[in-house]
């Protein structure tokens, strides 16, 4: 997909509940909504992340440098409210044929299957970028996503001893996994 179909790319899905939901790529302009998905969450939700997104200046690089080419962040949005971001990674070089995926949901749309329908739209949208493989780090003290992720097509490959530092300097393990997304051929 070239960057201005992504731009323009919009997807309605229904969760079981029947609440609407708009996923959307992030655009420059949604500073307030990652300012009210992020800046309201629960330090024991944030201390899972990679960066500090209790700080305004890591929100506001994120939209002054958005680059559909690197990252491709897609929002989840309940009447034009932020309630959740699952984002896309793209590697350069010898990894360019795989992506990472990456999910934060605000703790109120956790367990009705809004992460899991948007993790299946950035599965297709990696197929659309030609992606071999994607992958996705989990803690593994986070069961139920490790159990999302497998039902959707992700694979565990190994376990990463204390590969992931909490802020407070205590590590817990992660589950490395991965999805393959190349065509299964046809076999004579």
């Amino acid at each position: 997909m070239l960057p201005e179909q992504i731009r323009t790319f919009r997807e309605v899905v229904t969760l079981k509940d029947g609440t609407h939901v708009l996923l959307r790529p992030m655009t420059p302009e949604d500073r307030p909504h990652l300012d009210e998905l992020y800046l309201s969450a629960a330090d024991e939700d944030v201390r899972y992340l990679r960066h500090n997104v209790k700080d305004p200046a890591v929100l506001q690089k994120w939209c002054d440098t958005l680059n559909y080419h690197q990252v491709l962040p897609m929002l989840a949005l309940v009447k034009d409210r932020a309630v959740g971001n699952c984002s896309l990674h793209f590697f350069t070089g010898p990894k360019r044929h795989i992506g990472e995926i990456r999910i934060f949901l605000s703790r109120e749309f956790r367990n009705r299957g809004l992460g899991t329908k948007m993790i299946r739209v950035v599965v297709d949208l990696a197929r659309r970028q030609g992606l071999s493989i994607l992958l996705a780090e989990i803690t593994a003290d986070q069961l139920k996503v490790i159990h999302a992720f497998e039902q959707i097509g992700f694979k565990q490959r190994c376990i990463l001893e204390n590969f992931f530092m909490f802020p407070d300097g205590d590590c817990v393990d992660v589950v490395l996994m991965t999805m393959d997304l190349r065509p299964r051929g046809e076999e004579f």
